[in-house]
């Protein structure tokens, strides 16, 4: 699976960020790349032609129960995230998606999108078991481009699919924005190699 990012972060002036003046072969400078669960993660950044914005995307092609790769200089409890994905392969699963409010890789929120299964789905991670709490069916088609965004305001929650809202959710389970990054890319269910082209944050 491949998939890009945009990630926008609402509470200050946007930032976006992305990949491309990143050193190729090895994770960003800035973020930790690691995983929930079992497994050995391997990300890197990595040029592709097929990225929104040339020439590289952040890629993740190692086995691992959920890859995820944390940006460590940031820090939100109230804005957005968002991010651009490309699903490419995968016969379990190909769903990317964003993490918001992140204490560490095992406690977190989620919401990702599956073109397998087509579908935005949201979640909670809490001492590394992750927990269904919303779904919606959506068509999230593979090999094109997509975005998903999530808006966090206290307890609320709305997920939105390429510019449509596909779901709301209120929960307390993270009130903070935490010592970790409240931004995450996420790729779930490897064996399949996901990419990550540029984040934003506001």
């Amino acid at each position: 699976m491949l998939l890009a990012a945009v990630l926008l972060i609402a509470a200050a002036p946007t930032e976006t960020i992305n990949f491309d003046k990143a050193e190729a072969g090895k994770p960003p400078s800035g973020w930790t790349a690691t995983q929930t669960g079992t497994g050995q993660a391997r990300w890197a950044v990595v040029q592709d032609d097929t990225a929104p914005s040339k020439p590289n995307v952040l890629k993740q092609s190692g086995q691992a129960t959920y890859p995820v790769c944390l940006k460590v200089d940031s820090s939100l409890k109230d804005g957005f995230v968002e991010v651009k994905f490309k699903a490419i392969s995968g016969k379990e699963d190909q769903a990317g998606g964003v993490v918001w409010r992140a204490r560490d890789a095992n406690n977190y929120y989620v919401a990702r999108a599956n073109a397998l299964e087509n579908n935005v789905t949201i979640y909670h991670t809490i001492n590394g078991r992750r927990t269904e709490k919303k779904r919606a069916s959506v068509k999230v088609a593979s090999n094109q481009w997509h975005t998903l965004r999530v808006d966090f305001q206290a307890n609320h929650f709305g997920v939105s699919f390429n510019g449509q809202k596909a779901l709301e959710w209120d929960d307390e389970t993270f009130k903070d924005a935490g010592f970790k990054p409240c931004i995450e890319l996420i790729a779930l269910h490897p064996p399949f190699p996901e990419s990550f082209h540029e984040i934003g944050e506001r």
